[in-house]
C-alpha cells in the first residue's frame, strides 16, 4: 500500500548550521507516530521541510506516492497535508465559528467573493458546526476566541486542521501551554481523530506521546537516533542518556 507520507533522506543546512541530516520517515495510512527529542533536535525544522515552509538541501517529500518537494505549502495542503502550530495561529478577535468558517471557506473557495463572506453560506456554517460538535465546542461557537481557555483554543486549532479534510495531519505540540487540568481535553481529542488519517505528533508531554503514539521517532542533532514502539523507546539506554532520563519509564513529562 502506498504510504500517506514519506520523507526520503531529507537534509537541510544554513551554511555551516545543519538542522536536518538525512532524515527518512514513512507514515502509512492511519499511522500514529510521535516525534521527540531534546530542544534543538530539529523537530520543527523537519515539520517545516515536510510542509514546504523550508526547502530541503537534499531529499524528497512524497504524499500518497507523489513527489511534492517542489510544491508550495498551499499546494501540499490541497493534496491533503494539514498542520497545527506550537504557537496558535487563531484570529483571536473573531468568534470560534468565524474562525472555522474562514478555514472551510478557504478550502471550498467560499472566501473568494468579498461581498459574500464564507460565514453567510448555510453549507459552510453547517459543516463548521459539525467540526465544533466533534470537539465539544458548539457552546463556544459565538464566543470570541480570546475568551476561550487555552485548552479549548487548542481544540479549535485541531478542528481547523480537520476542516481541511487532511489525509496527513502534523501536530506541533498540541498540548503546549495547556494546564494539567485541561490536558485530558487534548488526549480525548486525539483519541477521536479519524483512524484513516496519518498523524505525526511533536510533543514534550510524555503522557501525551506514550498514550497516543504507536511508533516513536527520536531526533538528536537533526538526525534520527532511534525509532520503534513506545515500550522499546522507553527502554532504550541511548534515549534516556540524551533526552528522557529515568522519568520515561514512568510516562512522566520529559525535558
Amino acid at each position: 500500500m502506498t504510504a500517506a507520507l514519506e520523507a526520503r533522506a531529507l537534509s537541510k543546512n544554513f551554511g555551516a548550521l545543519v538542522v536536518a541530516r538525512d532524515i527518512s520517515l514513512t507514515l502509512p495510512q492511519g499511522a500514529r507516530r510521535g516525534l521527540i527529542g531534546p530542544n534543538g533536535a530539529g523537530k520543527t525544522s523537519l515539520v517545516n521541510l515536510i510542509t514546504g515552509v523550508l526547502k530541503p538541501s537534499a531529499g524528497q517529500v512524497l504524499l500518497a506516492g507523489q513527489d511534492v518537494t517542489a510544491l508550495s505549502q498551499e499546494a501540499r495542503a490541497r493534496r491533503g497535508l494539514a498542520r497545527t502550530f506550537q504557537i496558535n495561529q487563531l484570529f483571536r478577535g473573531l468568534s470560534v465559528l468565524e474562525n472555522l468558517c474562514l478555514a472551510i471557506g478557504e478550502r471550498t473557495g467560499a472566501c473568494n467573493n468579498l461581498f459574500r463572506p464564507a460565514g453567510s453560506k448555510p453549507q459552510v456554517i453547517e459543516e463548521a458546526l459539525e467540526h465544533l460538535a466533534a470537539q465539544g465546542l458548539v457552546e463556544d461557537a459565538l464566543k470570541p476566541v480570546r475568551e476561550l481557555p487555552y485548552g479549548r483554543q487548542r481544540l479549535l486549532e485541531i478542528a481547523l486542521a480537520l476542516a481541511q479534510r487532511p489525509r496527513v495531519l502534523l501536530l506541533d505540540e498540541p498540548a503546549a501551554g495547556v494546564s494539567s487540568r485541561e490536558s485530558h481535553l487534548i488526549l480525548d481529542a486525539l483519541e477521536r481523530l479519524d483512524r484513516d488519517i496519518a498523524i505525526l505528533i511533536i510533543e514534550h508531554d510524555m503522557d501525551v506521546i506514550f498514550r497516543f503514539a504507536r511508533e516513536i521517532t527520536v531526533l538528536v542533532a537533526g538526525a534520527v537516533l532511534v525509532e520503534g514502539p513506545p515500550e522499546a523507546i522507553a527502554a532504550d539506554e541511548r534515549v534516556r542518556a540524551v533526552y528522557l532520563g529515568e522519568e520515561v519509564r514512568h510516562g512522566k513529562r520529559g525535558g
